[in-house]
């Protein structure tokens, strides 16, 4: 067999993920290859790269295959400086795992600046370890159509962006949100508008905003552990009081379309016929503010301290189809609340525990009412993670926290949370309480 290379351009549409598909096939038919047994790899692989490119440069493609008796070589270049990076979301989340699936199907994979994007490349089949190395040292000298490859990534113009009391939980959980609210609503996108160009080039600028932070703005690591967690994710552990943030002028523009396009998918997600579940108000104040700090501060501005919005409501929901009586009548302690952090029942005994007399005080409120402040990010964060993707560190288990009366005292309680699915993907929450003493 003889070797075969072919270079081909994709517009920053949809259908490149088919094609590219398509030129992989023919390049390994060409080669008289055959179908190897990682070939099922390479065309999932492929399709999780080209798919990366175009939700998160919105650029024209270039792929380059090489095919040769050792295996195969696949690159993508793009128009996006930044590098890919597998963003260790839970494998219920909707989005974020192509990375690491991408690193299980194949022997090696990286990505390499190159003016004025990056490549993204990744090899499969039978070459040595010796002649893996030696093949990607020759081909690291290789240049793309259109994208010169570069050792060192070229010289950007940057701006110093200060972050005041930046909330670290909230924005981990703001991130994963996001990013799954941006998918959802180019799906929904693309369903009614087609392969229209702008719509990558939209989410591309989103994303590029969306990348900046994440890789600048670090996540807690609160571990596995449920009593650790609840020891270590509060205030002031999980505030940075100062982040100073490195961002390309020329992304101040990217932050205007996060914010637009966020705002636009989040009223849609309200909505409740999409996956995502409904944004929490924090983390849309959070997104508002991240993305007027960078550009207000790229225009010259002095920064402003984030600060959580008084009396902020929980998203809209309709109400749950559901009879409330196995709450308000349970002899336990008892608060149930929807989906959007409302709550909805609550027994005679949590009346009692929490010190009110009238439970019309508490149906309605948000479940931040019944906790104290310091909590506020665990919950939120808790919160949004389990219902975007299905994370129960703090599920099904006693944990010993503190509630807050209504008098303004703290009591320390063990508290079970179960999370009960409904009809139409809804979800209701029960929080069994028992007091210490």
């Amino acid at each position: 067999m003889g070797t075969v290379v072919v270079e081909r351009r994709l517009a920053s549409e949809a259908s490149s993920v088919g094609e590219a598909r398509r030129v992989l096939r023919q390049a390994v038919a060409d080669a008289d290859l055959g179908d190897g047994e990682w070939m099922d790899d390479a065309l999932v692989a492929i399709s999780e790269i080209v798919t990366n490119a175009l939700v998160h440069a919105g650029t024209p493609i270039v792929l380059t295959i090489r095919v040769d008796d050792a295996g195969v070589r696949v690159e993508v270049a793009d128009g996006s400086p930044h590098p890919p990076r597998p963003r260790g979301y839970a494998v219920t989340a909707g989005t974020g795992r192509g990375l690491s699936l991408v690193e299980e199907l194949v022997r090696a994979w990286g990505s390499k600046p190159a003016e004025p994007g990056k490549v993204v490349w990744f090899e499969l089949g039978t070459t040595s370890a010796a002649e893996a190395a030696e093949a990607a040292e020759a081909a690291e000298a290789s240049v793309s159509s259109g994208f010169s490859v570069d050792a060192d990534p070229p010289e950007l113009d940057l701006v110093d962006v200060v972050l005041l009391q930046v909330p670290l939980l909230t924005h981990a959980a703001w991130q994963e949100h996001a990013a799954s609210l941006l998918r959802e609503y180019l799906l929904a996108q693309l369903d009614d508008e087609g392969d229209d160009v702008s719509l990558f080039a939209a989410h591309a600028a989103a994303g590029d905003a969306m990348s900046v932070l994440f890789e600048q703005i670090p996540a807690p690591d609160l571990g596995d552990d449920p009593e650790a967690i609840m020891a270590s994710a509060t205030e002031p552990a999980v505030t940075e009081e100062r982040l100073v943030l490195r961002i390309p002028t020329s992304a101040a523009d990217s932050f205007r379309r996060l914010d637009e396009v966020l705002e636009s998918a989040a009223a849609l997600s309200d909505e409740g016929s999409w996956l995502t579940v409904p944004t929490q108000p924090e983390l849309r104040e959070l997104r508002r503010w991240l993305c007027n700090q960078v550009r207000a501060q790229a225009a010259g501005a002095d920064p402003e301290a984030w600060q959580v919005p008084e009396h902020l409501p929980p998203p809209t929901a309709p109400p749950l189809d559901w009879d409330p009586s196995e709450i308000t009548d349970s002899a336990r302690a008892v608060v149930a609340a929807d989906d959007s952090d409302r709550i909805v029942a609550i027994s005679a005994s949590a009346l009692e525990l929490l010190g009110y007399d009238d439970a019309a005080s508490l149906i309605g409120q948000r479940l931040l009412s019944i906790i104290p402040w310091r909590f506020h990010q665990a919950h939120l964060a808790g919160f949004t993670m389990h219902l975007t993707n299905g994370r129960s560190l703090l599920l099904d288990r006693p944990v010993t926290v503190p509630v807050l009366r209504q008098d303004g005292v703290e009591q320390l309680v063990d508290v079970t949370i179960r999370s009960i699915r409904m009809p139409h993907g809804r979800h209701l929450f029960t929080a069994e309480i028992e007091r210490r003493h």
